[in-house]
């Protein structure tokens, strides 16, 4: 048997926990979260102990990446 290794799939809506952001943004925990302080990236939904992230900013941040929006 050989195993396949699926490419992730961004969601157009809905939440992502950080492991699943970090499938797509190539960062650090610790980067992603001075991104977060720096205001570059999205804060998180509070969700009871949880923290998510809205899909819809995530594909906003990865679009502004791509456009160089990034310094």
């Amino acid at each position: 048997m050989s195993q396949t290794q699926q490419t992730p799939t961004l969601p157009a809506t809905g939440f992502l926990r950080l492991k699943e952001v970090l499938q797509f943004i190539p960062l650090r925990r610790t980067a992603w979260y001075e991104g977060i302080k720096q205001g570059k990236f999205p804060k998180p939904v509070k969700c009871g102990r949880a923290s998510l992230y809205r899909a819809e900013d995530i594909v906003a941040l990865i679009r502004r990446i791509g456009n160089g929006g990034m310094a």
